[in-house]
């Protein structure tokens, strides 16, 4: 499936990028993806072109990151500036009643938007993100956030990220690490294979304070909103017991457990799949076009 590549400008004036899958009206609402925190919109590629025969989906590269620009003040790099820039993004193109779909940092900031926009918003899927952060997870994804340095090719670019990532995605194929190594790296126009993300992305995290701010009030705020959390067996950022006691605050909430995943899930597992269309079903919003009318560049 097609997608138009496209540019929006953030408040303070950073130009932007986001990939446009799918019809500019649809039968059901349109479709934010929200990536990790030094992943891209190519994160989405499976999902979005799952999508959107009947939706429009839009899939961002936050700041710093993929074809967006790099912010020359790296303090910037914080979840209040990426929730300003969604919602620019959401706004500017004049999506109506968005259902927000984040992994891991974009399950947070879609969770942000959601307790405090929710005009803006129909539905929230979080992909591996809750109230609370495992502190061990923190610290791993801290360690090697924008650190890696180039790659002298695609083979060691494969095998860096099944050596990161392989104990959360056990058994991926050669050809699945060398897609995940594409989502994670681009080759610029001197030919180096580089992190498609800002390295100073990982600076701001380390300096952040190590201690995972508490969302549980800001969670409470969703009482009223529809939400899937999907979760990795293996992940060591969102915890069973955490999942547990989202329930017990928000009853109605969705979850579906995808096994031989850490964090996060790559949502183009079948129970990934089955999760979200059953969840995206039962919003009951095919009933109506809440989408927009707008022309595409």
């Amino acid at each position: 499936m097609k997608y138009a590549e496209r540019h929006y400008e953030s408040k303070d004036g950073l130009k932007l990028f986001f990939r446009d899958y799918g019809p500019a009206e649809g039968p059901a609402a349109p479709v934010v993806c929200l990536p990790g925190l030094t992943r891209n919109s190519r994160d989405f590629t499976f999902l979005a072109r799952h999508l959107a025969s009947e939706r429009r989906v839009v899939c961002p590269d936050l700041r710093g990151r993929g074809y967006s620009q790099w912010d020359d003040d790296y303090r910037n790099y914080n979840p209040a500036i990426y929730v300003e820039d969604v919602i620019q993004l959401i706004e500017s193109e004049r999506l109506s009643k968005t259902v927000l779909i984040g992994t891991s940092l974009g399950g947070f900031i879609a969770m942000i938007i959601g307790a405090t926009r929710p005009d803006l918003v129909s539905a929230v899927v979080s992909n591996d993100a809750g109230p609370e952060v495992d502190p061990n997870g923190l610290a791993r994804i801290s360690q090697y956030a924008g650190a890696q340095g180039p790659a002298p090719s695609w083979a060691e670019a494969a095998k860096v990220c099944r050596n990161n990532y392989g104990d959360a995605f056990p058994g991926l194929s050669n050809e699945d690490w060398m897609e995940f190594a594409h989502q994670t790296y681009r080759a610029g126009d001197d030919g180096v294979i580089r992190l498609d993300v800002d390295p100073r992305v990982g600076d701001a995290v380390r300096e952040l304070d190590s201690t995972p701010a508490d969302l549980w009030p800001l969670f409470s705020m969703l009482k009223d909103m529809p939400m899937l959390v999907i979760r990795g067996a293996r992940s060591d950022i969102l915890s069973e017991t955490t999942i547990a006691k989202m329930v017990k605050v928000k009853r109605d909430l969705k979850t579906a457990t995808i096994p031989d995943r850490g964090h996060a899930p790559l949502l183009n597992e079948i129970e990934s799949l089955v999760a979200l269309d059953s969840f995206l079903d039962g919003l009951g919003e095919k009933a109506v076009n809440p989408a927009l009318s707008r022309e595409r560049a």
